[in-house]
């Protein structure tokens, strides 16, 4: 009698020690398409090609950090640019995945496309254990990008009358260069200097290149930058036009919204002014 009652108290004791570990186990996973991330495979793949610039801990203090003019993601801080989850909540899965696929431009980060699909959904899940937010915070559900209307001036000429109106230009300058009067003076989460983004010499943003992507930056913001949300500013409807204005700042990438406007005396006045100097991120830029 007294044996079956140990033995009884034992397992009690096993299914409340169990709970919180299946709970953090099932937290670790990544669940993306068809791939379910698996913490132990993404472990091993982190310590074989991220931790020199991530570090051992996932603080971006790896190795290679103090030689990269932007450090390394922190993903203890577990605070991220690029979502498709509105400012201050946590990425979805596919958002890591799809950044650790696409890479990010003007920076240390590759593309690791060259990684199976599978390897990239453990090393999300593996990433998942780095910070303790993902044991108490859920991930943010994605915001709703209406469909795209049709370009046409009139969406152009609003959106440049945006542009000036929410004061883009402080950051990015009147011709988007990223030579706003505020540019000089920005930092990041980090407390490093950063550049605002030049349209002017840039085809790639630093969360993708469609104007679906550039919709989200907008409605989301970039996290840990000075680059803020604009969801509660603008209606989804000006906020298309404000990308269709943003295409046309990019004089040396061609697109639709470039094409239309160039069609006019003033855009085709604005591209022929157009220099070539500077880079993406506005270093280099012209005086």
């Amino acid at each position: 009698m007294r044996t079956m009652k140990i033995t009884s108290l034992i397992l009690a004791v096993l299914v409340v020690l169990a709970v919180p570990l299946l709970a953090s186990a099932q937290q670790a996973e990544s669940h993306i398409g068809k791939y379910t991330g698996n913490t132990g495979a993404g472990k091993q793949l982190y310590f074989r090609y991220c931790w020199g610039c991530h570090g051992f801990r996932g603080d971006g203090n790896g190795e290679n950090g103090p030689y990269l003019n932007i450090l390394p993601r922190n993903f203890v801080a577990a605070t991220f640019k690029c979502r498709s989850t509105p400012t201050g909540m946590l990425p979805t899965d596919e958002d890591l995945f799809s950044a650790m696929t696409r890479g990010f431009n003007n920076s240390n980060m590759p593309s690791w496309i060259t990684l199976t699909g599978q390897n990239r959904a453990d090393l999300v899940a593996f990433i998942k254990t780095l910070s303790p937010r993902w044991k108490t915070d859920k991930a943010g559900d994605p915001i709703h990008v209406p469909a795209e209307p049709a370009v046409t001036l009139d969406s152009i000429k609003h959106g440049k009358e945006l542009f000036t109106k929410l004061e883009c230009w402080k950051c990015h300058g009147a011709e988007g260069r990223g030579d706003g009067p505020s540019a000089s003076t920005l930092t990041d989460s980090n407390e490093q200097p950063i550049r605002p983004y030049n349209f002017a010499e840039g085809s790639h943003f630093k969360c993708g290149t469609t104007n679906h992507d550039l919709y989200k930056i907008f409605m989301t913001g970039l996290d840990g930058t000075p680059m803020p949300s604009f969801a509660d500013v603008i209606k989804p409807e000006d906020a298309w036009d404000l990308v269709h204005y943003l295409r046309t700042l990019q004089v040396n990438h061609k697109s639709p919204e470039l094409a239309l406007w160039m069609g006019t005396k003033e855009g085709a006045e604005f591209v022929k002014a157009q220099k070539v100097g500077g880079t993406p991120t506005g270093s280099g830029i012209k005086q």
